[in-house]
């Protein structure tokens, strides 16, 4: 029996149609190889995870010295160096006034977490979330996830969420263009607060930059305005950049993009490079909280994962991945609106350093083209290139990979989309 037999027989995907006909079985930096001997060219890094690339050598090292010291000690029972240094650093690199971090596994935990800090920090209970948003698998994360795709068959969900329209450009739902906006889809969180909340609301819960929404990056004025009026109300900014953060949007944390300060922050997927491991820092007062007893993980600050996930930092900060990452991803999204001036299918290429979406439409009224991504991603696979597909409607290609991948295989993928919206025709 093959391992793809296996898995139809043994492993639960539940997405089975999200998996790939790719036996993995070993990778580096931007490339993945597979069991025939093909190699890959990564534009999805494990779902925007090994943004150091795949089996980075530094953060290798790491972990298997870790290993052969101390694999687990209940890091919240226990004191562990590792899980104490890695917080202290994450400290140093973390915008404003964020000190305290509380490590879990992923990040649908590391938002279950800020959520109970949010509700326990200001005694109130209700949340507003985005439409169009993703926050995790969780009960309480699909009640905060604005996207019916992720969230049908699950209910019923949490009470007390109020969905906001999310600043997405291209689909407005206001039907306004920007900067003539004059920002309204921010505005109008007042109007969220006053209507659609019982005026109990501990924090407005969002995506720096959506991913599973499409890659919807909002401009750089969008959240001093929402902070402005969450201030107002007393109500907690909660920044999810499990996807966005670590060097990914070209800033070590893409809230850095917009010169304000959260409340409380969720990461994971790029903190280890690949390890299990995702965090949630707050203020300290907010922090603090938390009683004793009030919240624990098990598996949470493993000390392997976070031998791996300081020297996955430190690698990023001395490489300067995120800054190489804003060039790179200016050029590559610079060659795919040149290719959209010739292929009708695009409708928007949007994105912010190396997290960038590429949404198909079949018309000039932006009906979404969700068959024709499938297809292109199948096309893309079969010319050596793995590539996400995310969007409410299923039609918007994810291009994030690796940030240690060269501008010559940006641009070949570029040559190799070019060749897959052709042959499509």
């Amino acid at each position: 029996m093959n391992t793809v037999e296996k898995y139809k027989k043994y492993v639960n995907t539940s997405f089975v149609k999200a998996i790939e006909p790719v036996v993995v079985i070993k990778a580096s930096g931007s490339k993945v190889t597979g069991e025939d001997g093909k190699v890959y060219t990564d534009l999805y890094a494990g779902i925007s995870v090994v943004n150091a690339g795949h089996c980075n050598p530094e953060v290798g090292e790491a972990a298997k010295a870790q290993i052969d010291k101390l694999v687990h000690c209940a890091s919240y029972v226990y004191y562990a160096p590792t899980v104490a240094d890695y917080a202290e650093k994450i400290a140093e690199v973390a915008p404003g006034r964020l000190q305290k971090t509380f490590f879990g596994n992923g990040g649908a935990e590391a938002n279950e977490c800020a959520m109970r800090m949010a509700k326990q920090y200001t005694k109130k209970q209700e949340f507003i979330a985005l439409q169009g948003s993703f926050h995790g698998r969780s009960l309480a994360t699909l009640s905060i996830t604005g996207n019916k795709g992720r969230k049908k068959g699950g209910g019923p969900y949490m009470s007390g969420v109020a969905f906001h329209p999310a600043p997405y450009c291209y689909r407005c739902p206001f039907n306004m263009s920007y900067p003539s906006c004059d920002m309204f889809c921010a505005k109008y969180l007042e109007r969220t607060i006053q209507y659609d909340t019982s005026d109990n609301v501990a924090a407005f819960v969002a995506e720096t930059i959506m991913g599973e929404g499409g890659i919807i990056v909002p401009p750089k004025e969008y959240f001093k305005e929402i902070k402005k009026i969450l201030d107002q109300y007393e109500i907690l900014l909660l920044l999810d950049e499990v996807q966005c953060g670590f060097g990914r949007s070209g800033k070590l944390f893409a809230i850095e993009h917009y010169d304000v300060e959260p409340d409380i922050m969720t990461m994971a997927k790029g903190i280890a490079a690949g390890f299990p491991l995702s965090a949630c820092i707050a203020r300290p007062e907010i922090a603090d909280s938390f009683r004793p007893g009030d919240h624990l993980s098990t598996f949470g600050g493993n000390p392997v994962s976070c031998a791996a996930g300081i020297a996955n930092l430190n690698y990023m900060l001395r490489e300067k991945l995120p800054e190489k990452a804003l060039e790179k991803g200016k050029k590559f999204m610079e060659e795919l609106r040149e290719l959209q001036k010739k292929t009708p299918l695009i409708g928007d290429v949007r994105g912010s350093g190396l997290m960038v979406g590429v949404e198909l439409v079949r018309d000039m009224e932006k009906t979404p083209a969700a068959d024709e991504a499938v297809k292109i991603k199948s096309m893309m696979r079969e010319r050596g290139f793995l590539i996400g597909l995310g969007g409410t409607f299923g039609n918007v290609l994810r291009l994030q990979p690796p940030l240690v991948i060269s501008q010559e295989e940006l641009s070949s993928a570029v040559t190799a989309l070019a060749a897959c919206f052709k042959e499509l025709v």
